[in-house]
């Protein structure tokens, strides 16, 4: 059985952090935070504490996935924290069409959200109740001077941190609350650059911390460790001119971190570059050994990640969520010829495919392999998007499977498939784990710095692109092909469904605007779209928030 992270949900959680969840104040506290005193824990009842801040990220509630949801009054299936995400970052890009009339759900599709719209709610309100928690276990463990303990913080900090980069990507402005604040006091709202500056001096200082204090020192599986924050702060410098309205050019600091992460994943894995050898085995249910702390350190590409098993971590997001929503069993022209066995898995939602503008980014190389899995024409489905709620209307997008990977590593086609298993194992629940970072992200990220702002090395950023594109079996690049459209879409390629497409999109002023159009943008149910203003590169703050908090400001024209 895979290694696991499991989530406490009785005993001293419930004394130490019991939370309660209302619209007035999302910066949540215990109930009683004398309960019990930091003073009489021991190590090991930290790390249970602080699995609540890990579970956060992959749960919905405490318990199960039918119970009740740590945010009241809202679905937990759809407010699952990378579910959310993928709503806000996904659902809105040009990546995916959710076929069902969920609620709140069609309006982010076709680019119509307002303040009012539940999942928008939902994801402001899980980053925050996310936020809360990782607060009052370093409230509880800051002043313990025990290593162990010490590293906690450090990880419970960077988890903030990962909640506090989601506010400024998605929000922009919003509320701001640290572990150092009075318990109870009034949450302020605070300006997308503030959050911005904050994130990036926090984050330098973990990372200082992480590498004086625990030099060398191994990540454990399903923990975050320093190439985890170090990617995420790559990230943040990244869009520094995003967050900051070009106060702030971040790309030659960017590049620095990368260094540093690829420096320290060189000497195994694809060509020595430290990446997994085979591109499709990352989203299977064996990636636990490309995790940190997993099986294969030769090839951990996983820089962080979020640990699944489907005895110990049920949930309906996470990638439950990807599996189940882009298979069906099909056998009509309406739902096109599939089996959700042959991907490893027994409940297909059948709700999730391809635009045809997403599709067509792998046309220039049908040996690409990230999309050798998906379901095409010989399958019943078809490129353009004509019928909006019929599931074989769009390419069946098969990134993440539940299928076990090659023991030996290697293709293994002649085995039932690149995975050597077939369709014998098909399970209700996944054993697949969801990357957060992964090194190709890195290698990419120094070539657009390059390609963006001119530092860094030439060189470099030629080899970096041309190791991910190796990798995926497609030609590499020349010098003239270093534009930023192309690697715009080279990183749509290499990372789609990995929560990132609209934050590059609107990178590259080509989320809102005429730049680029894709099916049903701006709400023109064709397959061409139209334009929406810009003002919807952010998220609005919600309606229920503003109601709570009067002090509270709305961005501009929601």
């Amino acid at each position: 059985m895979k290694a696991y992270i499991k989530i406490l949900t009785a005993g001293l959680f419930g004394a130490a952090m019991s939370l309660t969840s209302c619209v007035g104040d999302l910066d949540l506290e215990p109930n009683d935070p004398n309960l019990v005193p930091g003073s009489s824990l021991t190590e090991a009842d930290y790390q249970n504490v602080l699995n609540k801040c890990y579970g956060g990220l992959a749960y919905s509630g405490q318990t199960g996935p039918n119970g009740d949801c740590d945010i009241s009054g809202l679905d937990g299936g759809t407010s699952q924290y990378t579910r959310a995400l993928f709503m806000m970052n996904e659902f809105t890009t040009d990546e995916v069409i959710w076929i069902h009339a969920d609620l709140g759900v069609v309006d982010l599709i076709t680019n119509t959200w307002g303040k009012d719209n539940p999942n928008i709610f939902g994801t402001y309100s899980r980053l925050y109740s996310h936020i809360a928690v990782c607060n009052d276990f370093i409230r509880l463990a800051n002043s313990n001077t025990q290593p162990g303990v010490r590293k906690m913080v450090l990880e419970a900090r960077a988890l903030r941190a990962l909640s506090y980069y989601w506010v400024v990507d998605i929000f922009g402005q919003g509320s701001f609350t640290l572990d150092s604040d009075e318990l109870g006091a009034a949450p302020e709202q605070k300006s997308r650059e503030f959050i911005f500056n904050w994130l990036d001096k926090e984050l330098t200082d973990i990372e200082t911390q992480f590498a004086e204090e625990f030099p060398g020192d191994k990540t454990e599986y399903g923990r975050v460790g320093l190439d985890g924050v170090q990617a995420l702060h790559a990230r943040l410098l990244l869009n520094a001119q995003v967050y900051t309205a070009n106060n702030v050019n971040g790309y030659e600091r960017c590049q620095k971190l990368c260094e540093d992460i690829i420096a320290r994943h060189q000497g195994g894995g694809f060509d020595n570059t430290g990446l997994a050898k085979h591109y499709m085995y990352l989203f299977s249910a064996s990636n636990d050994r490309y995790m940190p702390g997993g099986s294969n350190p030769a090839e951990n590409e996983i820089l962080w990640g979020i640990p699944y098993d489907h005895q110990y971590t049920q949930a309906y997001g996470g990638t439950q969520f990807l599996i189940s929503a882009a298979t069906c069993n099909g056998n009509s022209a309406e739902d096109g010829f599939m089996s959700s066995a042959d991907y490893g898995i027994n409940n297909p939602w059948k709700c999730m495919h391809a635009t045809e503008q997403f599709s067509n980014k792998f046309n220039d190389d049908p040996n690409d392999i990230r999309c050798s899995e998906w379901c095409m024409e010989s399958n019943g489905y078809n490129k353009a998007n004509k019928k909006y709620s019929q599931f074989s209307d769009g390419y069946a997008v098969i990134k993440f499977t539940n299928l076990i990977a090659g023991q030996d590593g290697e293709w293994a086609p002649e085995n039932g498939g690149i995975y050597g298993n077939g369709p014998a194992r098909a399970e209700t629940w996944v054993d697949t784990d969801l990357p957060l970072f992964r090194l190709a992200d890195v290698y990419l990220m120094y070539t657009e710095a390059y390609i963006m702002n001119g530092t860094g090395s030439a060189s470099k950023a030629l080899d970096y692109v041309n190791n991910v594109r190796r990798r995926a079996g497609v030609s590499e690049w020349t010098a003239g092909n270093l534009t930023a459209d192309n690697i715009l879409d080279e990183r749509c390629r290499e990372l789609y469904w990995e929560l990132s497409r609209r934050t590059d999109l609107v990178r590259h002023k080509k989320f809102s605007g005429s730049a680029y159009m894709w099916a049903y943008k701006g709400n023109q149910l064709n397959q061409k779209g139209q334009s929406f203003r810009s003002y919807m590169d952010i998220m609005p703050i919600p309606t229920n928030i503003l109601a709570a908090q009067p002090t509270f400001k709305q961005n501009p024209n929601y």
